[in-house]
């Protein structure tokens, strides 16, 4: 099937629309030119019988038996005929009327006008009588004499009319065509432009109309835009990460390759395995990464999430890794906690302060979680801690402190960067300073007041 052409539908719906009008115009016209036509010939007829029954006296003072007709005048005066009765006989008559009257004696119309068939043909009649009774006239015009006129009038009227369909069309059609140059010239603007120019469109000239359209593309651009500079540096800082476990990775196979005794191949392939958990930590860190930057939508149902419950199975997860390093994993909330965030997000965000909270604080040491009502989340460790220089540059891709690198600990630095990008969406506030009771980091999440 063809695309379907807007300027062929506008013109279509246009010229339809005129034509309508036109053919409603013409039906109003005719009618009421017919209308007109009908009360002037009328008034004629009445105009010429009141004449003739003035005249009558004279008419029915010659007493001869035949009976005198009328000149022809007018080359329309066979279409009008008349007839003089008195006493019911005819005294005066035209030459194309009949010598019986032409509205029978007994016909309910004795007075005024009335629709007869003369010879078979229609005649329009209007009879009068004179002030003594004794006198008839019959005033007779043939109908068709009364279409030849309406035709002739309305062809005057309705034919330019009719002509000028065609050049009115023509003028319908350029002036849609030429309404709908800006989308032409947007279409071309579109296909010409190369893969990846997400610029605005930048049409100052477009009419009103595209202007919610051009704003909206704009704006889709725009939103597009920040995808693929998203995309860009997200890959660049993957490629420049993953470099290192895999150098290092490569670096212990060498050495694997070339070691002479069994205690220093173990050692080398205990480095081996090492590296490839830290490129599978990084390689989940930056799916998560990309997974919260390229979710624009908010949750679809409302429903809140319950923070108490999210902090229960997230603990006993990583459980098993605080006991590994004789670490003391400790929980404190209210049986429930419900707050207006995803879950899974939500979850995510946790997952990572837990997790960094151990990684960073030595064996034996002490991390805390707890959930207060209102949704207030809080982490403290007992790790080396930051300092106020280094606090202001967490959430910064691959950032990583110098205490971080000195404890040993294997990370990525995208941690913090996932913690700030889901806190910004889910309108939370995250705040980092030195825990009281332990000495390490305490971060506080709380959800932002609505404004």
């Amino acid at each position: 099937m063809s695309t379907p052409s807007l300027s062929r539908r506008l013109l279509v719906l246009v010229m339809a629309l005129v034509g309508l009008t036109w053919i409603g115009a013409a039906v109003y016209t005719w009618i009421d030119v017919r209308h007109e036509l009908d009360e002037l010939f009328d008034g004629h007829l009445a105009q010429a019988a009141a004449l003739l029954v003035v005249q009558a006296a004279d008419f029915h003072e010659d007493d001869d038996d035949e009976v005198p007709e009328s000149p022809v005048l007018h080359r329309y005066a066979p279409r009008v005929a008349f007839q003089v009765f008195h006493e019911d006989r005819l005294v005066r008559r035209s030459a194309n009327a009949p010598v019986q009257p032409m509205v029978a004696a007994g016909a309910r119309t004795d007075h005024g006008f009335a629709r007869v068939r003369i010879s078979g043909e229609p005649w329009r009649v209007f009879v009068a009588r004179g002030a003594e009774q004794d006198v008839r006239v019959y005033v007779g015009e043939h109908e068709h004499a009364r279409g030849a006129v309406l035709r002739a009038v309305l062809r005057g009227t309705l034919w330019p009319l009719a002509l000028a369909l065609p050049v009115l069309a023509l003028a319908v059609a350029w002036g849609v065509h030429g309404g709908l140059a800006p989308l032409r010239r947007l279409g071309r603007t579109l296909a010409a432009r190369v893969p990846g120019d997400v610029s605005p469109v930048g049409t100052p000239d477009a009419p009103a109309e595209m202007r919610p359209m051009l704003d909206a593309l704009d704006g889709l651009f725009t939103r597009i835009a920040t995808l693929i500079d998203g995309e860009r540096r997200f890959t660049a800082d993957a490629a420049h990460e993953l470099r290192t476990p895999i150098a290092a990775i490569r670096a212990q196979a060498q050495v694997v390759l070339g070691a002479q005794d069994d205690a220093e191949r173990r050692h080398a392939l205990q480095s081996v395995l090492a590296g490839c958990d830290r490129a599978t930590r990084l390689v989940a860190q930056l799916l998560a990464l990309a997974r919260v930057e390229s979710t624009a939508a908010a949750r679809a149902d409302g429903t809140p999430t319950d923070l108490a419950a999210l902090a229960r199975r997230t603990v006993a997860d990583l459980a098993p890794a605080a006991l590994a390093r004789q670490q003391t994993l400790g929980l404190e909330s209210p049986a429930a906690c419900p707050v207006p965030a995803d879950e899974t997000l939500l979850g995510v965000l946790l997952r990572n302060l837990v997790d960094n909270a151990l990684r960073y604080s030595p064996p034996g040491a002490e991390v805390r979680v707890s959930v207060a009502a209102g949704g207030t989340l809080t982490v403290e460790d007992g790790g080396p801690g930051l300092d106020a220089d280094a606090r202001v540059h967490l959430g910064q891709r691959f950032y990583r402190a110098d205490t971080a690198a000195a404890s040993g600990a294997a990370g990525s630095g995208l941690g913090w960067s996932i913690v700030r990008r889901i806190a910004e969406r889910e309108r939370l506030l995250v705040d980092v300073d030195t825990s009281p009771a332990l000495g390490g980091l305490r971060v506080r999440v709380t959800p932002r007041q609505n404004s």
